[in-house]
């Protein structure tokens, strides 16, 4: 079965058990200040789980783009994957446990048609936080899965929450039996050994964690996730996603133009450019900081492994159209963006094209060295100093040290990198805290300063300003905005007054719902139009800003404090960035 059928099917299911259909959110977040991508399908939706109305009701369905880092450097396997699409379905307050089993349960046996002896099933065993759930283990029974196929586990397995504070509670995850032989008497769900994989988690949201705390939300929700790309394999009967109609013409495709064959270098290539277009197409470049260097990292990483199985790097605009022609009924998008995504993505390897070269010559003098003294290690001074003089990324010498079985110790690497603790290595690592998942006080003023920040700017600077991105931590806020020229300090202040004079008039913050078409005819501003539903949430603060957003904010202005601008710079061409605290 195709991936767009899967997907078809999942949201026509559930569209007929009530759920609107909500469009994905972008693959780079909008004011979301925990994270560089979007990395779960519930990640625009916090605010709802935690009791915000959602304008779509209470009852959803999507499909979500996602991208995760902290694998990058596991891709090439026969299962890792960088970007990947989520199918979800929530209920906001509505269902619990038992309609939610049974719908997961008809989806997978009636639409999909796996056999009902194929799936095994865990559910939360409790502890002094939450009880066990006898409850989800009933619902499994009552749909046909037997005790000997119903698995208990702890909160390391079968407890889900968005980072380290926030919306939480038990799950119940599915697994498909692939029929492959245990790896023992006691080979369960838990196992790694390949027999079962997990296919789809129901999370039963109850609970927030604040403080190392659990407390009960005010409403009872459902948050489902479903691999596209796993369900993918195991529909079509194939042994990784890889071999699936998803990845497999650029596979082989890349095999043809290889002088030398690597099967994991060609799984790097695949998977890394795909996820290189799909962060472009919605709106990501390369840069030395956050998801910038996320995307340089992923098409370095690709062009390499293109380099050491001998693919002719003109090659690439063609592996792009292949990649773009593959994914269009998909992400149809993809489409209209070719030309764009060409330029960015082969741009970049063109400037990383001459340091590879020139970096891997240095490199294997290195190695040279170190094994004629009959050294296992390479010195983390010797990494320093290849990127300080040549630019080589540590990150491929990392890759170069294990092809030559060569130990590199990377945490001393990242003692000598302080000054580059923002790139990738700590993006990769980023959870989902903080920010909208727990919703701290300053994170919320912090959000709502930027709405007055953006009025600020429309008016000092001309009303064609637009906001182009921003990130907000519980000490500051980043809001990246459309200009062309460096503000003056006479810009800056102005600014800066006219933010605190907002402040000082204590004006009212309110929401409300509307026809997204009639939001755009009152003046409301957004990014992204085109990815919002047909119902939308505006704040507005008094006359002054008028927005689509998710929120939250505050009530009033008067909460926000001293509004102080701390540094004006340039982001990339044609985008300025500020940085500002509250005092």
């Amino acid at each position: 079965m195709k991936a767009i059928e899967i997907r078809n099917k999942y949201l026509n299911f559930f569209k007929n058990h009530n759920h609107k259909i909500i469009p994905s959110a972008p693959l780079i977040p909008e004011n979301d200040p925990s994270v560089l991508f979007t990395t779960a399908g519930m990640q625009p939706l916090v605010p709802y789980l935690l009791g915000q109305k959602h304008p779509e009701g209470t009852r959803l369905t999507d499909y979500q783009k996602c991208l995760r880092t902290n694998d990058i450097d596991e891709v090439g396997d026969n299962r890792h994957l960088t970007y990947f699409e989520m199918l979800g379905n929530w209920s906001l307050g509505d269902y619990f446990k038992e309609e939610s089993i049974a719908m997961s349960y008809e989806f997978l046996t009636k639409e999909l048609g796996i056999p009902s002896e194929k799936i095994s099933v865990t559910c939360f065993k409790g502890d002094e936080d939450c009880p066990r759930d006898t409850l989800t283990a009933e619902c499994w029974k009552k749909q046909g899965i037997p005790d000997e196929r119903i698995y208990f586990y702890g909160k390391d397995d079968n407890w889900w929450i968005a980072g380290e504070e926030g919306p939480c509670g038990p799950d119940t995850e599915m697994f498909y039996d692939t029929g492959k032989e245990p790896c023992g008497p006691d080979c369960q769900p838990s196992c790694d050994c390949g027999k079962y994989v997990e296919i789809w988690n129901n999370v039963f949201m109850e609970y927030l964690k604040k403080d190392g705390k659990y407390t009960k939300l005010s409403q009872q929700n459902v948050d489902t996730g479903l691999g596209l790309e796993r369900m993918t394999m195991l529909l079509e009967g194939k042994q990784t996603p890889f071999d699936t109609e998803i990845f497999k013409p650029i596979m082989d495709k890349i095999q043809e133009l290889a002088k030398k064959d690597d099967i994991a270098s060609r799984r790097i290539i695949t998977e890394h450019l795909r996820a290189s277009i799909m962060i472009v197409a919605d709106g990501g470049r390369p840069s030395n900081i956050d998801r910038g260097y996320i995307l340089r990292r992923l098409i370095r990483r690709m062009t390499r492994q293109m380099n050491k199985i001998e693919v002719d790097l003109k090659e690439l605009p063609n592996l792009i159209a292949l990649n773009i022609e593959t994914l269009k009924e998909l992400y149809p998008e993809l489409l209209d963006k070719k030309d764009m995504i060409t330029e960015v993505i082969v741009t970049e390897k063109d400037k990383f094209e001459k340091t590879l070269v020139r970096g891997e010559r240095e490199f294997s003098k290195v190695v040279e060295k170190i094994k004629s003294q009959g050294k296992d290690t390479i010195d983390s001074e010797n990494i320093f100093k290849l990127y300080e003089t040549y630019g080589f990324p540590p990150e491929v010498s990392k890759d170069l040290a294990e092809e030559n079985e060569l130990k590199v110790n990377m945490e001393e690497v990242d003692k000598l990198f302080k000054e580059h603790q923002e790139k990738s290595r700590q993006g990769s690592v980023q959870k989902f805290k903080g920010g909208l998942a727990g919703t701290g006080e300053m994170e919320i003023k912090y959000h709502t300063a930027t709405h007055l920040l953006n009025a600020a700017l429309k008016q000092v600077i001309n009303k064609d300003v637009h906001q182009k991105g921003s990130n907000i931590t519980a000490e500051r806020m980043r809001f990246d905005f459309s200009c062309d020229h460096k503000l003056t300090d006479e810009e800056k202040k102005q600014t800066e007054d006219l933010v605190n004079k907002w402040i000082k008039e204590d004006i009212n913050v309110t929401v409300e719902t509307m026809k997204k078409e009639d939001a755009i005819k009152s003046g409301a501003e957004c990014m992204f139009i085109e990815k919002y539903p047909d119902d939308v949430t505006v704040y507005s603060i008094g006359d002054v800003s008028k927005e689509l957003c998710g929120g939250p904010h505050v009530k009033h202005t008067g909460e926000l404090g001293h509004f102080k601008i701390i540094k004006e710079e340039a982001s990339s061409s044609g985008v300025r960035r500020i940085k500002a605290i509250l005092e």
